[in-house]
């Protein structure tokens, strides 16, 4: 993994009581978020961000080059962030989600 977890936050939600049921071949190798929970990464190298099962809600921080830019993203797909780059993410309905961090191939 190569990003530092700068924040973690949870916010209240009826849903949380039910969390749910990720296959263990979707868990190996990832971390999750619960439905309500927030977490912002940023990448010590450059990073793909890839969403292996719910929807999630990518905020990237605004650059000399870009604006801060929304994003949703669903299973399979990927966000390339470059190093340096910070991004914070949330599951985007009551089901939680569950990601993978890579290093970026060179």
């Amino acid at each position: 993994m190569s990003a530092a977890c700068t924040t973690t936050s949870t916010f209240p939600s009826p849903a949380a009581a039910r969390p749910a049921a990720v296959p263990p071949a979707v868990r190996r190798g990832a971390w999750q978020l619960a439905a309500g929970e927030a977490t912002s990464l940023r990448a010590s190298s450059a990073s793909i961000l890839r969403i292996r099962q719910g929807r999630v809600w990518v905020t990237r921080d605004a650059t000399d080059v870009w604006g801060s830019e929304d994003l949703v993203l669903a299973p399979g797909e990927t966000l390339a962030v470059a190093a340096g780059e910070r991004i914070v993410m949330e599951p985007w309905d009551s089901h939680g989600a569950t990601y993978s961090w890579d290093v970026a191939a060179a």
